[in-house]
C-alpha cells in the first residue's frame, strides 16, 4: 500500500522558519509530481506550492519568495521550508503526490494526513 507520511508542523512566532517533510513508502515506481496544499479553518484548500519530478517548482502567489519546494527522488520526498512565517500561513498542509505505481504507467494520487502550522506570537 502506497502512503504518503508527514512531518514538521508545529508552533512558530511570526516571522520564523519551519520545514515540512512528506515521504512516501510502498511499492513506488517513481514520484511524478509533488504538492502542497494548506487549508486554514473555515477556508477552502489552497495550492502552496508544487514540484515536478524534473524539479521544476511553482508556488502560490501569496507564499512566492517565503517558501521552498524541493524533492528528494532517491528518497521519495518532498520537503517544504517556509521562511518569514505570516498568522495567516496558519493551517493544516496536506502533501498530494502523483506516483506512478508499475512501469507501465499506471499511477495513484494519493494524500498525506495533513500537518499542523500555527503562526502566533
Amino acid at each position: 500500500q502506497v502512503q504518503l507520511v508527514e512531518s514538521g508542523g508545529g508552533l512558530v512566532q511570526p516571522g520564523g522558519s519551519l520545514r515540512l517533510s512528506c515521504a512516501a513508502s510502498g511499492s513506488i515506481f517513481r514520484v511524478n509530481n509533488w504538492r502542497w496544499y494548506r487549508q486554514a479553518a473555515g477556508w477552502p484548500r489552497e495550492l502552496v506550492a508544487a514540484v515536478t519530478s524534473g524539479g521544476i517548482p511553482d508556488y502560490g502567489d501569496s507564499v512566492k519568495g517565503r517558501f521552498t519546494i524541493s524533492s528528494d527522488n532517491a528518497k521519495n520526498t518532498v520537503y517544504l521550508q517556509m521562511n518569514s512565517l505570516k498568522p495567516e500561513d496558519t493551517a493544516v498542509y496536506y502533501c498530494n503526490a502523483v506516483v506512478i505505481v508499475s512501469i507501465y504507467g499506471e499511477y495513484l494520487e494519493i494524500w498525506g494526513q495533513g500537518t499542523l502550522v500555527t503562526v502566533s506570537s
